[in-house]
């Protein structure tokens, strides 16, 4: 059942008819809000390789994670069967502009390069960027300055945001990129590089599921950045609605809630 009185909340500051120049009339009309409410489906684009925002337990077909119940939470406010729709980082972008999907709900944070070719909606918390290494060699590694090195092979995901901080901020270090469905903390895992850096988020999952990796400079994250969902460009009525979507379930304490279920830094 579509939660009424929320989408009577919702609707205002979504811009009405009455006052939309005929330019944008067009655009009004093809909203991805009414086309979603008339198939009665919403497509969420989701990874299922970043515990724990998205994955998937060995074996199961299902998603799980804090963004998948978002996802759900979303749905249901809409009054319509949610759909998650397998992509990679590297294809998040292509796959809006390709309208495989609504929206991106797997863990992105903000950045200028993605803002160029998709559109954020506002942030619903924030995170920052650990190093992660094996623990035998933890000791190595006393500050930021020493993963600065040519010696050090860091290893990032194709197309994650950790990828262009290493490239921008650790220019001296040897950089590793691995392609999903391959994990970065699986060449850790593997002794094929040093370190991968993290996030606050996800470190803190990797360490409790492979006690052989440890967290380092979690004093000193670096990077703060805002978590949030992506979706087309183009579309002022969708991400009005999800705008204020996400006041509202930030305001009513619904992500307090899934940050603590899901064991989330975030502020």
């Amino acid at each position: 059942m579509i939660n009424r009185r929320l989408l009577a909340a919702l609707a205002i500051g979504v811009p009405a008819l009455g006052v939309v120049s005929p330019a944008k009339a067009q655009l009004v009309t093809k909203s991805r809000l009414k086309v979603i409410q008339e198939t009665n489906t919403l497509r969420i684009g989701t990874t299922g390789d970043f515990n724990p925002m998205s994955f998937r337990t060995p074996g199961s077909p299902t998603y799980e994670g804090h963004e998948i119940d978002c996802a759900n939470l979303l749905a249901a406010d809409l009054g319509v069967k949610p759909v998650f729709v397998a992509t990679d980082w590297k294809s998040l972008i292509s796959g809006l502009t390709a309208d495989q999907y609504d929206i991106v709900m797997t863990g992105t944070s903000m950045s200028a390069s993605r803002a160029i070719a998709a559109t954020f909606v506002d942030s619903w918390g924030r995170n920052a960027f650990i190093p992660v290494v094996q623990k035998k060699d933890a000791a190595k590694f006393h500050d930021w300055a020493d993963l600065d090195q040519s010696s050090v092979t860091i290893g990032v995901n194709l197309g994650t945001t950790m990828e262009q901080f290493v490239q921008q901020n650790l220019t001296k270090a040897t950089l590793r990129r691995v392609e999903s469905p391959a994990r970065d903390w699986q060449e850790l895992l593997g002794g094929r590089v040093d370190a991968t850096m993290s996030s606050l988020i996800e470190a803190a999952a990797l360490t409790r599921e492979y006690p052989q990796l440890v967290e380092l400079f979690v004093d000193q994250p670096r990077n703060p950045i805002p978590m949030a969902f992506l979706i087309p460009q183009g579309d002022p009525i969708w991400l009005a609605f999800l705008n204020n979507w996400t006041t509202l379930r930030r305001a009513g304490g619904q992500f307090d809630m899934l940050a603590k279920k899901w064991g989330l830094a975030v502020a």
